[in-house]
């Protein structure tokens, strides 16, 4: 078994675990058993469970990436917040085979502090990512609070597509749509304060950079903890 082979089986193997019982549960013998890979070589790719969580985030980075970036086929042409709308559904298509694992994490945040710091960190990190790919600034500290804004934003919508039984998932299409339609907002309210405080800053929408991210979602910084977990 080659060693990216052995990353995958340990990772697939975590995840059905995480289907089936809390995270903090989940032991590292276990994962290795299931996956057939021998603890000795698993170790050489994870140094524990947060690791295999941290790789569960990037797999899932990866497999929307791989999809293109702002200049993909189904983005060409579209304004960031239909480009933000469409890389976030292609971030729910790839979660959508561990549903359960996900339904799984959110529930055990709920109770476990530490755990959805833990998450809303990862998540921070991979929602970075999702800017990127939808062509929207993610630079500098006003990209980090885009990041984070985003990640409160996508756990909210969490808890709408694990209760969402359509296939054709309207309900939670529906609530990504108002979400992104209200950070907007919010984002507009922060301008304008800021065009107060700073008359010399150009507006975001009046000669500021156009792909600002109107659609990121930028609730105050403590509210990352407000929230359960966002993957």
């Amino acid at each position: 078994m080659t060693s990216e082979t052995a990353r995958e089986a340990c990772l697939r193997s975590f995840l059905d675990l995480l289907a089936r019982q809390p995270l903090r549960r989940i032991d590292l013998a276990a994962v290795a058993a299931a996956s057939g890979v021998a603890l000795s070589e698993m170790r050489a790719s994870y140094g524990g469970v947060d690791d295999l969580l941290a790789a569960f985030f990037r797999s899932t980075d990866r497999q929307v990436l791989a999809e293109g970036g702002p200049d993909a086929e189904d983005l060409t042409g579209e304004g960031p917040k239909e480009r933000l709308f469409e890389v976030l559904m292609r971030r729910l298509d790839a979660l959508e085979p561990h549903r359960a694992a996900v339904g799984a994490l959110v529930k055990g945040a709920k109770r476990d502090p530490l755990l959805a710091l833990m998450l809303m960190r990862l998540s921070a990190r991979s929602q970075g990512w999702m800017l990127a790919a939808a062509g929207i600034d993610c630079a500098g500290l006003a990209g980090e609070v885009r990041a984070k804004g985003l990640a409160v934003l996508f756990a909210r919508l969490l808890r709408v597509w694990l209760a969402d039984d359509d296939p054709g998932l309207a309900r939670t299409m529906a609530a990504l749509d108002q979400e992104l339609v209200q950070a907007g907002k919010i984002l507009d309210m922060l301008d304008d304060l800021a065009f107060i405080a700073l008359p010399w800053r150009p507006r975001r929408r009046n000669g500021g950079r156009p792909d600002a991210a109107p659609e990121a979602g930028a609730p105050d910084a403590g509210g990352e903890r407000a929230e359960a977990a966002g993957l």
